[in-house]
Order: C-alpha cells, then sequence, then structure tokens
C-alpha cells in the first residue's frame, strides 16, 4: 500500500491544560518519549489510554502519543460506552487530554479498518505509525519509544515484509548489532529477571545451525554493555543455557556443548574478567533460581545470592515460556543495542478481546515505567559525561 500519511502535531485543547507540560528547567530534564498505538485494530488503543490515566507517569517523563488521532477517539467512544456498564472503575484517558502526533491517514485507509480484525489497512497504520516514530526519535525530538504490538500478518499483507518492529526499528536507525531482552521485576521481591534471546523468530529446527560463537558473542557483548549502562551493573553474573537436554550429556544427547558451547564460554570468560560467567546449564534447571528470587518474599539483597543478573536463552521458546510463565502482565521487551531507548508490552494485538474494553494494561505500564528508567538513566549518564569533558 502507498503511504499517503501527515503527520501533525496536536497539543491538548486550553480547556485541559492541567494535563500541558510546562517547559521549567525541571520538565526539559525529564526524558521525551513517544508511545505507539500498534496495530490500531487491536488492543494498542486501549491499553495506551489505560495506562496513561496513571498521570503519575507525566510526573517523570513528557510523552507524545503517536497514531491516527480519529480512529482513537472512535475506538476510545466504543470502549468508554462498554466499560461504563461493565467496569465502571475502570478509567481511559480522554485523548483530548494528550500530547498527540496525528498521523492523519489517509480516508482509503482508515475505511478499512475494523476493530478486531487485523488487514491491509490497520498494517499500513501500525507501519507509518512506527516509521513516523522513530524519524522523530532519530531526528532528536525524542529519548525513546514505547510501541504497542503489533500483527506481523497485517504488516505483510500492507505489503511491508518485516519479522517485526525491531527489524524496523535497527533498519531506519542503521544498527548492525541489536537484541531483545525481557525484563520483569518482580512484585514480591523487587528482583529483576533480565532474559537476553540468541536467536528470535526462526523455526525450531534451524536454530543449531543458526546459533555460532560469532552469534554468542555479539549478543553477550550487547547483553554486558546493557547491564552496565543501563543497570548499572559493571560486575554481573550471567547464566548460559545450553542447547540440548542435560547441556547435552557429555555429548550423549547432543554434540554442540561440547563442540563449540563449553570452550566459547571458558574463551569468554578470559575476556571479561569481571563478569560472572556459568554455562551451559542445563536448560530444564536454568530457571528455578529465577523462581526462587521472583517468589521469595526475603529483603532484595538476598536475591543476590541465588539469581544472576541476566540470562542469556539460546532460543525463543527456551527464555520466553519461563518468562511468561513467572510474568505475563509484567514482562517488558527492550531492543537493546539502539541508539535510543525501546520497550514493549510482551503481548500481543488480542483482536478476539479488542474494542470490549477488558485488556489488561500492566505490561503497557510497566514498558513504560521501564522506558523511564532506562532513559533517565541515559539522560544522567550525558549530564555526567558532559560535566567531566566540558
Amino acid at each position: 500500500m502507498t503511504s499517503g500519511f501527515a503527520a501533525t502535531l496536536v497539543n491538548p485543547s486550553t480547556q485541559h491544560k492541567s494535563c500541558q507540560h510546562e517547559q521549567t528547567q525541571d520538565s526539559k530534564q525529564r526524558p521525551r518519549l513517544v508511545m505507539t498505538l500498534g496495530d490500531p485494530s487491536g488492543i494498542g488503543p486501549e491499553v495506551v489510554l489505560k495506562a496513561l490515566s496513571d498521570h503519575r507517569f507525566e510526573q517523570r517523563a513528557n510523552i507524545t502519543v503517536i497514531g491516527d488521532r480519529a480512529h482513537l477517539q472512535r475506538t476510545y467512544d466504543q470502549i468508554n460506552d462498554q466499560i461504563k456498564s461493565a467496569a465502571p472503575h475502570t478509567i481511559l484517558r480522554d485523548p483530548a487530554t494528550l500530547n498527540f502526533i496525528d498521523i492523519a491517514s489517509p480516508k482509503a485507509v482508515t475505511d478499512g479498518l475494523t476493530t478486531g480484525i487485523g488487514n491491509a489497512s490497520s498494517g499500513e497504520v501500525g507501519f507509518q505509525t512506527l516509521k513516523a516514530a522513530i524519524a522523530h526519535t532519530l531526528s532528536g525530538k525524542f529519548d525513546g519509544i514505547v510501541t504497542a504490538p503489533i500483527a506481523k500478518s497485517a504488516w505483510l499483507a500492507a505489503g511491508h515484509h518485516y519479522p517485526g518492529q525491531t527489524e524496523l526499528l535497527a533498519e531506519m536507525s542503521g544498527t548492525q548489532r541489536f537484541g531483545m531482552l525481557f525484563v520483569a521485576k518482580s512484585p514480591y521481591s523487587q528482583w529483576t529477571m533480565r532474559t537476553l534471546l540468541a536467536t528470535t523468530h526462526i523455526p525450531l529446527k534451524a536454530v543449531p545451525t543458526m546459533l555460532s560463537p560469532q552469534v554468542m558473542t555479539l549478543k553477550l557483548e550487547l547483553l554486558i554493555e546493557c547491564l552496565q549502562r543501563d543497570f548499572g551493573l559493571s560486575h554481573a553474573k550471567i547464566a548460559i543455557a545450553g542447547l540440548n537436554p542435560h547441556s547435552g550429556e557429555q555429548g550423549q544427547l547432543g554434540q554442540e556443548e561440547q563442540d563449540w558451547l563449553i570452550p566459547w564460554i571458558d574463551e569468554q570468560q578470559q575476556r571479561f574478567p569481571h563478569i560472572q560467567l556459568e554455562g551451559p546449564i542445563p536448560p530444564d534447571t536454568m530457571w528455578v533460581q529465577p523462581g526462587q528470587a521472583w517468589h521469595t518474599h526475603q529483603p532484595l539483597p538476598a536475591q543476590s545470592q541465588i539469581a544472576h543478573d541476566g540470562y542469556l536463552a539460546l532460543y525463543h521458546d527456551q527464555g520466553l515460556i519461563p518468562v511468561k510463565l513467572l510474568a505475563f502482565d509484567l514482562a517488558v521487551n527492550t531492543t537493546i543495542g539502539l541508539p535510543f531507548v525501546r520497550t514493549s508490552p510482551d503481548h500481543g494485538t488480542a483482536f478476539n478481546i479488542a474494542g470490549q474494553g477488558i485488556a489488561r494494561s500492566q505490561s503497557t505500564e510497566a514498558a513504560l515505567e521501564l522506558a523511564i528508567e532506562l532513559a533517565t538513566q541515559r539522560l544522567s549518564q550525558e549530564q555526567q559525561t558532559l560535566k567531566t569533558n566540558p
């Protein structure tokens, strides 16, 4: 589909002055984030409006939403009518009170939008929304992006052949080294689980051939850099999963560990003596300690004795099954290696419940919270660098 989209900045009207950001010195130091609506026919618009009903986020960051404003207003009206009777305590943010960039979708595209159905029209709107968000961020307008979920099938129907949003983010920013890190903070112990995937959206049968010392080195370097830069962990403990059951059982259940994974870990430990590497850990026991650290009610320092700061999983389901078992509504996907912060809720478009007012916004709230934390950390580092090297 062709574009024809035009972006327009829309500020809240004067009747909503309390929601506008005053340009004080304090507000200028706060991170500037842009939130996309994802696929407009999915739950993205709903969870964004629910998350932003908590005004405490905007006390810590300058937040702008980007998408098709007219469609968002229609979605708001539809869902607001639903929740008034079904869930009267649920609060939706009025779109009129948002700082908003309207991508002004062509009528030929918006006429094809149907709540709950992903198609070429919804794919085109979602794609153009993300492109605009990236362009604004690369221009320096924003410090980070929080992306609502899209449907890969809808992007494909619109003629956009990307495995997901991550690949478009990397392409437009000229990033060659990037990875998908899943972050979740336990509501019980406040311990943070960080899981990086060595491979992502590929068939399971392709994993052994895609894995190599070169791929693993790239991912490990990204993880170490992220733990140091974004989380202040300069002496991190990192667990690395095995590929085969029992990590190959000394070659009886697979050769990859013996052939290259164990020698590679030994080599990397010598390269990074300040980092504690452990592995290859049998996949069926690698997640026992994270589970204990997640569910315990012991004080946070105690968790550092039983769990690692980062986990390197070798393929998609090996890493994400435990993440979603422990933290389905709390996990956040952050793309590491980009020149800006990017976070996203760890769920899909949920077309089957779109427009009903029942979508949970906890993961979107967690994504926004993490984006604020990471962007604030980076801004602080930049300011410190300027002071050190004026």
